[in-house]
């Protein structure tokens, strides 16, 4: 008799969930709040533009790779991907910007260029960084975090001051011009915390960065979840949309359900994709693994305003994704993890995917995505939406020597209340804990409840952290578990 696992989610670690439990053979289906699927990586489409509402980076194309040839499939089956030429570009004030090609032996020429003799230093941080990348990518975030004896390897053990030091402080020891260390801090804040407080270990990401390069799939991110989509379609995987769950259904200590609409239905096994401290709202306090407490005290990664605009004109002087650094980066990242508030003066990001994908965009015409990092939590109104959205257009036309206001043709924004809406979101974070020291592998919340038999968790606040690949491994790491640990009832003769 085949074991039904209901699974609450549809991004990108329930739908990685799912296919590695439907091919085992079990029952599976999805429940999904919102109209569509993919969780934060949904899609708005208006007008003729397309724009990615959650994540526009695709980085370690390996981890892709790897979850798909799980199932003996390649993702140029479902899409395709262009790399990005130059990677991305870094504005640090009028006309005065770094361009990060796509290979690594341009980017040392690069520093070389603006700090004597940092070209052989990055190469020598970069080697580095690499080995910290095959032993993490490929090994370690592939651990369940059970135990503090996963992250203890013979590879480890050679790196373990890396634990206990910090991305800032490496890099500065090495690099002594502030724009090159700013591009060097940048990857890390995928991890969602401040350089300062993320371990060195982590400089794995800078290989991801400059040694792995930055793609776009055709389309857009979307194309990933469509390609999830259809795979667990033709693992048997059923996905119910609009489908708010409002109770996780216990009996005996285990999980025997959940409640959807009203309606309940049973399952041998419930795995919550949903945002963590909201799947175990759908329980009684009783059955909570984590207080209000614990939740309060973590350190959250950022939240984020969110802009979708329509320009009637292509804009100049920007590339595909183009960072806005022309500001205090310590004052920004204060005013998100120290004293939580609005900025005064905040960094952004910018994708103009249209510069890439002409389906981004009718011809002529550009798509434009631009993100505000913000402290979750904080207040949440329009004004203070259209107060940010002028402060930044009127630095990008500064910075990039052009008129764009007047060429608005729509916006919509996204922003605290939205992710709290939209997604159950914990003080409307947008990518979930951050990976700090004591929030690394077995010192995140559990895959697996330690209250209620039969319930897991997956998704970016349990392991291995925030971001789209983790996502992708957190969604096997449950399924793994639920391999290892999950025993059938014995039915009565």
């Amino acid at each position: 008799m085949k074991t039904t696992i209901q699974i609450i989610g549809s991004g990108f670690s329930s739908l990685a969930a799912a296919c590695y439990l439907a091919k085992e053979g079990n029952d599976v289906s999805i429940y999904e709040k919102n109209a569509t699927i993919g969780g934060r990586a949904r899609q708005l489409q208006k007008d003729g533009f397309t724009f990615d509402i959650g994540p526009t980076w695709y980085w370690m194309p390996d981890v892709f790779e790897r979850f798909f040839a799980d199932f003996k499939k390649k993702p140029s089956d479902y899409y395709e991907l262009i790399k990005l030429s130059p990677a991305y570009q870094v504005y640090f004030d009028t006309n005065d910007f770094v361009t990060i090609a796509d290979n690594l032996p341009e980017i040392i020429t690069t520093f070389e260029s603006i700090e004597k003799g940092s070209g052989q230093k990055l190469a020598a941080f970069m080697k580095e960084a690499q080995s910290n990348y095959d032993i993490a990518i490929k090994n370690l975030v592939y651990r369940p975090g059970e135990s503090p004896l996963e992250l203890i390897t013979p590879e480890t053990a050679m790196k373990v001051g890396q634990f206990f030091s910090n991305i800032s402080k490496d890099i500065r020891k090495q690099f002594k011009n502030e724009r090159l260390i700013q591009i060097l801090e940048f990857p890390v804040l995928f991890l969602g915390a401040k350089p300062s407080d993320t371990p060195s270990f982590y400089s794995f990401m800078n290989f991801a960065d400059f040694g792995l390069g930055t793609w776009h799939p055709k389309n857009g991110m979307y194309s990933v979840i469509l390609a999830m989509e259809s795979l667990a379609r033709e693992l048997g995987v059923k996905i119910h949309t609009n489908a708010v769950v409002e109770k996780i259904l216990t009996e005996d200590g285990r999980a025997c359900g959940i409640q959807v609409n009203g309606q309940k239905i049973h399952a041998d096994i419930v795995v919550s994709g949903a945002d963590y401290h909201h799947s175990e709202t759908l329980l009684e306090n009783k059955n909570r693994m984590y207080s209000e407490n614990y939740w309060e005290k973590k350190t959250f990664a950022p939240s984020s305003l969110l802009f979708y605009v329509g320009f009637d004109k292509k804009i100049q002087n920007t590339e595909h994704h183009s960072l806005f650094f022309d500001v205090d980066f310590d004052t920004h990242a204060a005013d998100i993890y120290d004293n939580p508030k609005w900025p005064e003066n905040p960094l952004f990001y910018a994708s103009f995917p249209s510069k890439t994908d002409s389906n981004s965009a009718p011809e002529g015409k550009e798509a434009g995505i631009f993100l505000i990092p913000l402290a979750p939590g904080i207040e949440d109104t329009t004004e203070l939406r259209e107060k940010y959205f002028d402060k930044i257009i009127t630095r990008l036309e500064k910075l990039t020597g052009q008129s764009v206001k007047d060429s608005i043709l729509f916006k919509e924004s996204f922003c605290i209340n939205d992710f709290i809406k939209d997604y159950n979101s914990y003080k409307g974070n947008a990518y979930g804990m951050a990976n700090t020291l004591l929030q690394t592998a077995f010192l995140r919340p559990k895959l697996k409840s330690k209250k209620v038999k039969n319930l897991y968790f997956t998704g970016q606040l349990t392991v291995p952290g925030p971001g789209v690949p983790p996502s992708l491994i957190s969604g096997k790491l449950v399924a793994d578990l639920i391999k290892k640990h999950y025993k059938p009832e014995k039915q009565p003769v």
